[in-house]
């Protein structure tokens, strides 16, 4: 499990809301570091080819959800919402078309720079603080989350989709990331 990065003040200096606070972000950083690590995992070792290889009938691949999570979830929830962030955001589907030049290697490295960059927001965002941002037109009948919700939202795709490429890869050519007997 990744480990979530540690916060400046040493916990003798902090009230116990500060405390409580620290330690829930710290297990939700835990629990999204791991999703993170299995999404980038069970893909480790596949081909450009397989990567950009529709396996289901829905016709996404690998490397589009990938770029889905980096730009529809990461850059979305952390940099747009909760930081209120004037980032590029994908219109519609966009994210998960990626081009034939771009490499496997550039899509994979947007991913990590949207985690460091959403965890940056995370570690400088209290877990209640109000959106800086909401999307209304988007979401036209769902409140605004605080941050926490936020966080647990994109664990929960996170997960999902990192199931979605445990499917695919199985697939593909038989790996499997965990399986419990």
């Amino acid at each position: 499990m990744a480990k979530p990065s540690s916060h400046t003040e040493e916990p003798s200096q902090q009230t116990p809301r500060q405390q409580t606070s620290s330690a829930e972000l710290n297990a939700l950083r835990g629990w999204l570091g791991y999703q993170r690590e299995h999404v980038l995992g069970i893909l480790e070792g596949l081909s450009e080819d397989d990567l950009r290889r529709p396996v289901l009938p829905s016709g996404w691949t690998c490397l589009g959800l990938v770029s889905h999570l980096a730009q529809d979830v990461e850059r979305f929830w952390f940099r747009a919402v909760a930081a209120g962030e004037q980032v590029a955001l994908a219109d519609g589907d966009a994210a998960w078309r990626v081009s034939p030049d771009v490499p496997a290697a550039a899509v994979f490295e947007l991913y990590r720079q949207e985690i460091a960059l959403a965890d940056a927001v995370m570690d400088s965002t209290p877990l209640d603080a109000a959106p800086a941002w909401w999307p209304t037109e988007i979401f036209p009948d769902l409140p605004p989350r605080d941050l926490r919700n936020s966080i647990l939202a994109v664990i929960t795709e996170t997960a999902c989709h990192a199931g979605h490429l445990d499917a695919v890869r199985e697939l593909i050519d038989g790996r499997t990331w965990l399986v419990l007997t």
